[in-house]
């Protein structure tokens, strides 16, 4: 946890004085946060020397809902007479505007996220091919954020598509962690847990990645193509087990047998291989907190590792929020208190003719939040996802007011309803309270502000 004094800094105008316009204010911080993350700000000082041409080429390939971008950084930043090419896949609908002028050197695809597709296994063919005839004299540039392990979709020998994509609908809904369904992942794999790196030997490897992992831990980002993975086939079939996760029996029977084992550390393969984290989620939070402080408040930085049903973290929060409100507790007023990481939601049982929830983590938690506040004066909230999209909506997340219970009865909308359905999307739509910023062209996990007055 960080503090600091409250500044003696007067507040910003009255669009973003945080007492006139509470709202407005922590949308401020969100976009100071996502700003601390874009690739252009943060790659320059991670790029290696190009190789001589007379020798090498440089080959970009990479995955994550922040590839575009991070290609264009790269195209930005690469000097103009050195060779560049390569291969690139995002998420659909994230691949920012090329600047005027940018020479277009890196072909950017678009796939599907969070559940693997057709595009998505075709740019992972793809990028294999590439790798072929690569030398020691070649360089491999390899732009890896969240997102990867699903926009990077290669199955293991034997299994289809379909098996994929119905083990990733399972797991997503299981309530499994991050750490955990990635484990899976690289093992149902030819392409993660370190094997891209292997495909690329034996040129030289750079990995730049942005972590969208609680530990910012570069063999869960994306699966870690190109970083060794101490996971074993073993702690695959345990997590299938654990989260109830309906497989074929060759799947079963690989990962018992250790058939798909992944490229482990010490491996050989992965000599002078560099890896660079050049934008994380504590990076992000310090910019929101380095704002707040700015318009005189304090600002206070839980973690940037929570995890959790988003939920249960939520009543956390509340817990935290209403000391402080009250004048008691570690928090002093007037002040923010912010954390990252990444919550999980598991869905619950739909009950007999109701209609499905849609939503994702940072609503979910807004709804966990607000019923846990039961309307606590002084205390304002947003949460969203810092890469743009909650879940597959097309919000980012929500924001919670001391009046947000209230104006939901008003319209016939109980939280304790909407949590039993997991319909954030609905009940925060009916308020006017989503969070919308479309694709943000990053991805540092999810961001949670509250504001106490």
């Amino acid at each position: 946890m960080t503090s600091s004094p409250t500044p003696s800094a007067p507040l910003a105008g009255a669009l973003l004085d945080p007492i006139q316009s509470p709202l407005a204010f922590l949308r401020h911080l969100y976009d100071e946060a996502v700003q601390r993350a874009l690739p252009l700000h943060n790659t320059a000082a991670h790029l290696p020397a190009p190789p001589d041409p007379a020798k090498g080429r440089t080959l970009v390939l990479g995955a994550g809902k922040a590839g575009g971008a991070m290609a264009q950084a790269v195209e930005a930043l690469w000097p103009a007479d050195a060779p560049l090419s390569g291969l690139v896949v995002t998420r659909y609908g994230h691949t920012p505007p090329r600047p005027a002028g940018l020479p277009e050197r890196i072909d950017v695809v678009e796939a599907a996220h969070p559940v693997p597709d057709a595009s998505g296994l075709q740019a992972a063919e793809r990028i294999l091919e590439l790798t072929k005839g690569l030398t020691a004299d070649d360089l491999v540039l390899c732009l890896i954020s969240g997102g990867g392990s699903a926009l990077l979709t290669l199955p293991a020998e034997g299994i289809s598509l379909q098996d994929k994509q119905d083990i990733n609908r399972q797991l997503l809904a299981s309530g499994a962690n991050i750490a955990e369904m990635n484990c899976v992942r690289k093992h149902l794999s030819r392409i993660k847990g370190g094997r891209l790196a292997a495909a690329c030997s034996p040129a030289r490897v750079v990995t730049l990645t942005i972590s969208d992992v609680p530990g910012d831990d570069p063999s869960i980002i994306a699966s870690g193509p190109t970083v060794a993975d101490a996971s074993t086939c073993a702690d695959a079939l345990a997590i299938l087990q654990r989260y109830a996760i309906a497989v074929s029996p060759k799947v079963e029977q690989a990962l018992r047998s250790g058939a798909w084992e992944t490229p482990k550390p010490g491996s050989p393969m992965f000599d002078g291989h560099r890896v660079h984290m050049i934008a994380t989620p504590q990076q992000s939070l310090e910019a929101a907190a380095a704002a707040a402080r700015g318009m005189g408040l304090n600002a206070f930085i839980l973690s940037d590792e929570m995890e959790g049903e988003s939920r249960e973290v939520a009543k956390v929060h509340a817990a935290l929020a209403r000391a402080a409100a009250k004048g008691a507790g570690p928090f002093v007023k007037p002040c923010v208190i912010l954390s990252g990481g990444e919550t999980t939601v598991t869905i619950k049982p739909q009950l007999a003719g109701t209609p499905r929830g849609r939503g994702g983590r940072a609503g979910e938690f807004c709804m966990g939040l607000a019923q846990a506040l039961q309307g606590q004066p002084g205390v304002w909230a947003l949460a969203a996802d810092t890469d743009g999209i909650d879940g597959v909506e097309d919000n980012a997340g929500a924001q919670v007011t001391p009046d947000t219970l209230a104006r939901a009865r008003a319209l016939g909308h109980k939280v304790e309803e909407h949590l039993q359905r997991n319909d954030a999307y609905g009940y925060f739509d009916a308020l006017g309270d989503l969070v919308i910023t479309g694709p943000t062209h990053t991805n540092v996990n999810d961001f949670r502000a509250m504001l106490v007055l």
